[in-house]
């Protein structure tokens, strides 16, 4: 599985955390999950035929559409700001 390089890592976390010691709120890990799977679409459009990897971003998407879920009846304001910067359609 693509997984982004601790750099990325450590900015995307910079730019959605919470508090000083934030790592995994839901917001940091949809912004983390989303990161990987714009990776992963990328890497399937130049490889149409890598199902391993499909199936990878599949299981990437549900996990993110959970969260996205959770944190849409926890804070939905703060949903609508993290989707328009993340550029993710909501339901």
């Amino acid at each position: 599985m693509a997984l982004i390089g601790e750099k990325e890592k450590k900015e995307i976390i910079e730019i959605y955390k919470v508090h000083t010691t934030d790592t995994g709120s839901s917001h940091v890990q949809i912004a983390l999950l989303t990161e990987r799977i714009n990776h992963l679409v990328d890497h399937l459009k130049n490889h149409k035929k890598d199902h391993h990897t499909r199936r990878g971003l599949l299981i990437l998407v549900g996990r993110r559409r959970k969260l996205i879920n959770y944190l849409k009846r926890k804070d939905p304001e703060l949903l609508k700001k993290l989707a328009k910067d993340l550029k993710i359609k909501l339901k």
